[in-house]
């Protein structure tokens, strides 16, 4: 796969199984043949996650499910669309959350969300590839194979590290830090999709949880910067 071969040697090393070698070239089959009968896949760039941040360099992961399957929305990055596109209800709630944490100084925030990744933020889907106007399209097509295997490279890092596990497709890579022991101190905060189907329910609301302030806090305590969440002045374009 052309995307692979992108990647930095570290990130390719993650994919060195013979497993995880079967289901890439399975998805590379799949992915042309869907492509010469005309479907329409996104993103452009699915390990465009991998492209902005190291494993040493990781010190939160976000897990989504699968990338935004409408036009000019999907970037690669789990959460995020360009700026000019409308903003989607679930990160429209993750930046209600960072208001009620932060209240004194959040502003009106870009929707991408590149500045995190660049500061250290894995933004990582379970499956990286959809077709258009058909959500969890790719699903079970072999990138949870693939998937599991770049949370296992991240894994390996001794850096302090927080799982932000929001929904049950993120929750479910949560067995990988019981079957693969990490190499150095982990956090991991749980709660419901900020989807607006399930943000304020029962039995752990999004809106609320107050992740964002949580993870810096813990990265702090050990030792590091955290991540910058907010944008502090609001954008020309978006004032």
């Amino acid at each position: 796969m052309a995307h692979v071969q992108a990647l930095s040697g570290t990130w390719r090393a993650a994919f060195d199984d013979q497993a995880v070698g079967d289901a890439l070239r399975g998805l590379n089959h799949f992915l042309d043949d869907e492509l010469a009968r005309g479907v329409q896949i996104f993103p452009l760039r699915p390990f465009r996650a991998l492209l902005e941040v190291e494993p040493d360099a990781i010190q939160v992961v976000i897990l989504g499910q699968d990338p935004y399957h409408g036009p000019n929305q999907a970037q690669g990055l789990a959460f995020s669309v360009p700026d000019n596109c409308p903003i989607p209800p679930s990160l429209r709630n993750m930046f209600v959350e960072l208001a009620r944490e932060y209240p004194d100084s959040f502003v009106q925030q870009r929707n991408s969300l590149l500045r995190w990744a660049r500061q250290g933020t894995l933004l990582l889907n379970t499956s990286l590839s959809v077709e258009a106007h058909k959500p969890a399209s790719h699903a079970k097509r072999g990138w949870e194979t693939v998937t599991d295997a770049i949370v296992m490279r991240v894994l390996r890092e001794p850096r302090p590290k927080v799982f932000l596990l929001w929904g049950s497709h993120a929750q479910s890579k949560e067995s990988l830090l019981r079957e693969h022991p990490p190499a150095g101190p982990v956090l991991v905060l749980k709660a419901n999709h900020p989807s607006p189907l399930s943000a304020q329910r029962p039995p752990r609301p999004f809106i609320g949880c107050g992740h964002f302030r949580k993870a810096n806090t813990w990265l702090r305590n050990h030792g590091e910067n955290g991540i910058d969440w907010l944008i502090n002045k609001t954008p020309p374009h978006l004032s």
